[in-house]
């Protein structure tokens, strides 16, 4: 196998402000009375799907499930909205991370009716934990990380 450029050491940088956003989300959805931080987990493995990053999926997996989640709702995520898993929260974070992760436009009414579900700061904090998502995903799918090295803390 190739080795791909070593993103980490090579732009400790800019690395470390992806890093302070990922502080700042973890806080956010800790610290939340509408999101969770296993919430934002089912968000970062659904945006990783969408993506088709292995090493996310993998990653995402594996702490969503040292979180608590259970094998079903992660395996039924690909096909949340046919499945009875998922609260009314979790299915309206599932749907703006996939509409905003497939560059889908944002109506007014969508918006709108996100702001009244989850209020200003929480669609913010939802907002940037997809792009966030999706921007470790295309480092990853570039830069290859060895999918299953990645353990829970």
């Amino acid at each position: 196998m190739t080795l791909r450029a070593d993103y980490f050491n090579l732009a400790p940088r800019a690395i470390q402000i992806l890093m302070q956003q990922e502080g700042y989300l973890r806080e956010q959805f800790g610290n939340s009375e509408i999101l969770s931080t296993e919430l934002w987990e089912l968000v970062k493995l659904r945006g990783s799907q969408i993506n088709q990053c292995a090493f996310c999926i993998d990653m995402h997996s594996k702490e969503a499930q040292s979180q608590g989640e259970t094998t079903e709702r992660i395996l039924g995520l690909n096909a949340w909205r046919d499945m009875p898993l998922y609260t009314e929260l979790e299915r309206t974070a599932l749907d703006w991370a996939e509409h905003l992760s497939q560059g889908k436009p944002v109506s007014d009414q969508h918006y709108q009716a996100l702001e009244q579900a989850l209020g200003q700061q929480a669609v913010v904090d939802l907002t940037l934990a997809v792009n966030a998502i999706n921007s470790w995903n295309r480092i990853a799918k570039t830069f290859k990380p060895e999918v299953g090295s990645y353990k829970p803390q």
